[in-house]
């Protein structure tokens, strides 16, 4: 590794950063705002890093930014208990590690909002499938060409990179940026 690799670098994460579409934010930072202001759930998870970024996500809005706001957010990060996975990948499928706990919590009205750098995971798009199916609106941060959740989910912002690092860094700059929206409004 050499210094023109790491300029080469942080000049594609730039790019990424500048073809995030704010007006898309803003406009999924108002579905946060409706949902928190009709006391409704939000839903949130993904599979590996995108997962890690999901649960930085929910600690971000469910603590910072109910500080700020007075009223707690309701949001829960589906990726966070290893034993309610391992159930239902055992007695299920892994495909539906997330859809069944939908079926558990999730109500019309609801917001799912989910991470993944390929947009092909077979149990983030069974997920939002259904939660699309059953009154919830659905948010997708993807990478590359947004793969299946691009056309499943009701919002998709799509980060213009195809690099697993530089899609889940952009992918988390996001989520800060909805966070942040709240906490320094």
């Amino acid at each position: 590794m050499n210094k023109a690799y790491f300029e080469a670098y942080l000049e594609r994460q730039k790019a990424a950063y500048d073809a995030i579409p704010i007006d898309q934010v803003e406009y999924i930072i108002n579905l946060i705002k409706t949902c928190w202001q009709e006391d409704r759930q939000l839903f949130a998870f993904g599979n590996g890093g995108s997962a890690s970024n999901v649960s930085h996500f929910i600690t971000d809005l469910g603590k910072s930014a109910s500080d700020r706001m007075g009223k707690r957010f309701r949001c829960m990060s589906l990726n966070e208990s290893i034993s309610w996975i391992t159930a239902l990948g055992n007695d299920y499928a892994y495909e539906d590690v997330y859809v069944q706990q939908l079926h558990n919590y999730a109500q019309p009205g609801d917001l799912v909002l989910t991470l993944s750098v390929s947009g092909n995971s077979p149990n983030v798009v069974k997920a939002v499938q259904w939660a699309k199916d059953h009154g919830l609106t659905t948010i997708a941060l993807v990478g590359g060409k947004g793969g299946r959740l691009a056309s499943v989910a009701d919002e998709v912002i799509i980060v213009q990179d195809e690099h697993y690092g530089r899609v889940e860094d952009a992918q988390m700059t996001i989520c800060h940026m909805l966070c942040y929206g709240f906490i320094e409004s």
